[in-house]
């Protein structure tokens, strides 16, 4: 009797442990950051106009689309999916932040399986990817700006360079806007 109520003790010291361990964990979690905040900016629909930049410098005709993102792990995983139907792209996007590194990383990929990972530093709206191999042996490296971020609105820029960083040319030109009732995805 004597070692089953020993035993009860030590799972009850064990549980209190547990307990004040966890408790604590949660008290010295790092607190939202300017990427929390970035992330939290983007859960929702969104409606999404897309140029691209032609080989003559000129801009396509906008392509209609959507974003949709939804949390993972509230605060610090952001999910999503990408479509734009007139040309057949859809892509999944995950953000994350990285307290501990100071940085905030978004990987990419599509039907192509090519994983685009492009991080930045915690609080800065520009993301890069190192740079990748081209079919052709030599090197390419994306980057990504969002600005003229509203609440309920915001740009984004995509340019490359394929002299690792020296010189960028325009990519692509995004504008979102939340969906709503009024304006619907």
């Amino acid at each position: 009797m004597r070692t089953v109520r020993t035993l009860a003790c030590l799972a009850v010291a064990f549980c209190a442990l547990l307990v004040a361990v966890k408790a604590d964990a949660v008290d010295n979690a790092p607190g939202p950051t300017s990427g929390v905040e970035q992330l939290r900016h983007m859960v929702g629909a969104w409606r999404v106009e897309t140029r691209f930049v032609q080989e003559d410098g000129s801009d396509t005709e906008p392509f209609a689309g959507t974003y949709h993102f939804n949390w993972v792990i509230e605060d610090r995983v952001l999910s999503g999916v990408s479509e734009i139907p007139a040309i057949g792209q859809k892509s999944a996007v995950l953000f994350y932040v990285r307290p501990a590194t100071g940085e905030i990383e978004m990987v990419s990929v599509g039907a192509d399986g090519k994983l685009w990972v492009m991080t930045g530093r915690d609080g800065e709206e520009v993301r890069s990817t190192p740079d990748y191999p081209t079919t052709d042996g030599g090197t390419v490296r994306l980057r990504f700006t969002r600005f003229n971020v509203q609440p309920d609105n915001f740009e984004s820029r995509m340019e490359w360079s394929a002299d690792q960083g020296v010189n960028w040319s325009k990519g692509n030109h995004q504008r979102f806007e939340r969906c709503t009732d009024a304006l619907p995805c």
